[in-house]
């Protein structure tokens, strides 16, 4: 085990931790925690967007004009007077330590990048690709020559780690792997903190669950099968046909069947992930690097939300600088983030406190109508549609080179009006959350409902839900359409109070600094008693949260992108849900610390028995959300599951290819000797070998070969990548000539003769390798050879092919 590396990533880790603190209390000072939570992301954004713009120059160029801006930064917001709070950094370094840790153990037991089960050959070509590269976009490990058609920042972010601490990729890959997993427990904590101390219960309580959902919760599957198998036969086959249950497996032979795969598979023709099986499978994907930076920019919205009206020039700065940039990082670091930071940034104006209008000058405030409440209402969504356009609009410019070169098209169109998920699969995925908020938003909205409204709310309700489900056929809207409903109309009605409530706190602050008080604006409106005892009883930034999820959710069920990933909506619902997860994991945790909490008279479902029931569904939902984790780790750290190695623990990610492929172990360590990226050929990936050994140098040298992993259909269409797969294979099998053609139209300097090679072609076709012009044996290790191509001496008559 390589204890030596991981306490230095853990240093360093920690350190930009260090040098994040005074950037996030600059950006976030009415956050309980002052953005501390948060302060790692930061630090690696800042380093990431400077590294990004100048790295297509110069990726070294950008590596320490990076550095050097984040130090300026930093001192900037310590000369502004920003303040190193040391108990601060103790707490979230002590919470990130663990995270990491803890993913490093998993890691460690089960750290090879084989390419069964997952995208690991894909994520580790990456980074390799990203190590070897002289400037940004990095070259296609799986299409020599060219320029990766996929989104690249996550790698990008790994990377830049793995130089600044002088690491090798195949101990780096698991090191980074583990701090963006840290990363994202801590940056879950310190918002579900926050947004729980604004709500004014308590922080720690609110910022544990929140950390909690996120790293080690699951969905319901686990639970119910479990359930499914204690409960007599009878009564077991009625729930598991109401849920679509199949009884098998736990659900019919208990624990000692448990597999920790079949949780990610519950709607049926997608997948549902989770973080923990995420970080337990072991890619390294950009659905799982995103999720740091998606909460880092929900922190930032929070920011602003928590801005008062009158503070107008800090909430444009927040809005028209602060997010787009992150909103770019997302970009590239994960595409299907992007539209969620725009999403994200449209509901935060039409629902905060603050009326958007007021960002808009004042010449042009006074020509928009607004005497009646339909025409604010118009003009409040309006300016927050428009300011998230122009969020949308700078991120994109921010990541412009990627937009213009490495986003991918290979095909893809919009899709509507797809298959429906069931209420049993979408209460298995989501029950747990849809839970806690319908209880959250029933005891701030009951108590708003006269006695003789009652029953004409019902009706609406109903009505609602009956049109969603028999109409629309979607079960989906039918359950969370009433939580975006009242959510919305809850947050709106009390934006007004909201907004006399901050206005009152700021204008308290403000008379203490005047008569010489300590008391400062940013205490006031976060820690004055009374404007806490006012913020318990009303909705806050959780119900923002829950709303975006809840909109994700039923949009995906309507809309998805058609591509080669997968089958219908299959990646649609797979990328989006990983966002929704980690939005929902964070409201949750404000959300049962509030239920557990707060028991107002002014709240329904209050009061000392109520106080006792949240309590016991808090555990319930800890010890049956846990559940997943016990199991999968028991089986994981006990060497049950493919290919783990408990009794030898490394963080060599090539640590398998000696066990599993040692006849071409040589040969990889000799090409990922090799300097700059010099073309190879191979055989190539063919649709049905991909997520097996295929391509095995490229994928875990990064040296790119002429064609790859069939992954390139969905990156640049079939026709493309089809014309390389007949050229590569007049390489290995065509005359002479032929193969000269095309090892020079190529610039190939390496032909691999492997496992693959060997399966694919005759061993007469291989050997006459050496006796062709300008070819030679450059390296040989057995059945496995390695040729290197003289692109000067190869013949060839002239062709116009």
């Amino acid at each position: 085990m390589e204890y030596g590396l991981v306490l230095w990533w853990l240093v360093a880790y920690l350190a930009f931790m260090a040098v994040g603190m005074p950037l996030a209390a600059v950006l976030f000072p009415r956050l309980a925690d002052r953005g501390a939570g948060v302060a790692l992301p930061a630090a690696l954004a800042v380093l990431w967007v400077v590294a990004y713009v100048v790295g297509h120059v110069s990726l070294t160029a950008g590596l320490l004009v990076g550095l050097a801006v984040l130090a300026a930064a930093t001192a900037a917001a310590v000369y502004r007077g920003a303040e190193f709070d040391r108990r601060r950094y103790g707490e979230v370094a002590a919470v990130f330590t663990v995270a990491f840790l803890f993913m490093i153990a998993i890691r460690a037991v089960d750290a090879g990048v084989h390419p069964a089960g997952g995208e690991k050959f894909l994520d580790f070509g990456m980074l390799q690709s990203l190590l070897r590269a002289e400037a940004l976009p990095p070259e296609d490990v799986w299409f020599a020559g060219r320029p990766v058609k996929y989104y690249y920042g996550g790698h990008l972010v790994a990377a830049l780690l793995t130089k600044i601490t002088g690491t090798e990729a195949r101990f780096a890959y698991n090191l980074a792997l583990a701090g963006f997993f840290g990363m994202l427990v801590t940056a879950a904590y310190g918002l579900a903190g926050s947004i729980g101390a604004s709500r004014g219960v308590s922080r720690v309580r609110a910022g544990a669950f929140g950390a909690f959902f996120v790293g080690f919760a699951s969905n319901a599957s686990t639970p119910l099968k479990l359930l499914m198998w204690l409960l007599p036969d009878g009564l077991a086959s009625f729930v598991a046909g109401v849920l679509g249950i199949e009884l098998s497996g736990v659900a019919a032979e208990g624990p000692s069947e448990f597999g920790y795969w079949s949780a990610s598979r519950v709607i049926e023709g997608t997948i549902n992930e989770f973080p923990l099986f995420a970080w337990l499978n072991g890619d390294m994907h950009a659905h799982m690097m995103s999720t740091p930076f998606v909460l880092l920019a929900a922190a930032l919205l929070f920011s602003y939300y928590r801005t008062p009206a009158a503070e107008r020039t800090r909430r444009l700065l927040l809005l028209l600088v602060a997010v787009p940039p992150l909103a770019g990082l997302l970009a590239v670091v994960n595409t299907w983030s992007f539209p969620i930071v725009g999403g994200l940034t449209f509901l935060t104006l039409a629902l905060a406190p603050a009326d958007p209008v007021s960002l808009l000058p004042g010449a042009v405030v006074e020509h928009i109508p607004r005497r009646e409440d339909w025409q604010r209402e118009l003009a409040r969504h309006g300016v927050a549609l428009a300011g998230a356009v122009a969020v949308v609009v700078l991120g994109a410019l921010w990541s412009l080179p990627f937009w213009l070169g490495s986003a991918s098209g290979g095909g893809r169109s919009i899709a509507v009006w797809t298959d429906r998920s069931s209420l049993g699969e979408l209460l298995i995925v989501h029950g747990a959350f849809v839970l806690l908020f319908a209880l959250h938003l029933a005891r701030h909205a009951v108590p708003q409902v006269e006695s003789d409204e009652v029953g004409e709310v019902l009706v609406f309700l109903g009505a609602g839900i009956a049109i969603a489900w028999f109409l629309a056929s979607s079960a989906a809207l039918a359950l969370l359409g009433p939580v975006v409903a009242i959510g919305w109309v809850l947050l709106r009605t009390q934006a007004d109070a909201l907004h006399r409530i901050a206005s009152r706190a700021i204008g308290t602050g403000k008379r203490a600094a005047a008569d010489g008080g300590t008391a400062t604006t940013e205490s006031a409106a976060s820690g004055d008693a009374s404007t806490v005892k006012r913020l318990r009883d009303v909705l806050g930034f959780e119900t923002l949260l829950i709303i975006a999820g809840a909109g994700v959710v039923v949009i995906v069920e309507f809309v998805y992108v058609k591509e080669q990933a997968g089958p219908g909506r299959m990646n649609t619902v797979f990328k989006t849900y990983a966002d929704v997860w980690i939005l929902w994991a964070v409201a949750a945790g404000a959300v049962l610390a509030h239920l557990v909490e707060n028991h107002s008279p002014a709240l329904a479902l209050s009061g000392d028995n109520w106080q006792s029931a949240f309590r016991a569904l808090a555990v319930v939902l800890v010890i049956s959300t846990a559940l997943y984790g016990t199991f999968a780790l028991s089986a994981h750290f006990s060497g049950d599951t493919y290919p783990n190695h408990p009794e030898d623990p490394t963080l060599d990610a090539l640590d398998f290819v000696t066990d599993r492929h040692p006849d071409e172990y040589a040969a990889i360590q000799w090409f990922d000797q090799l300097e700059g990226q010099p073309n190879i050929a191979s055989a190539p990936g063919r649709g049905s070998q991909m997520y097996d050994w295929t391509n095995p140098v490229s994928s875990l040298t990064g040296v790119p070969t002429v064609v790859g992993w069939a992954h390139e259909v969905g990156y640049r269409g079939a026709e493309v990548y089809q014309t390389r797969v007949d050229h590569v294979d007049t390489i290995y099998t065509g005359s002479p000539a032929e193969r000269a053609y095309y090892l020079d139209k190529y610039e190939v300097e390496y032909v691999y003769v492997g496992t693959n090679e060997r399966q694919e072609y005759s061993e007469e076709e291989l050997t006459a390798f050496e006796s062709m012009a300008g070819v030679s044996v450059e390296k040989q290790w057995g059945d496995v050879a390695v040729y290197r191509v003289d692109q000067s001496a190869l013949e060839y008559p002239d062709s116009d092919e």
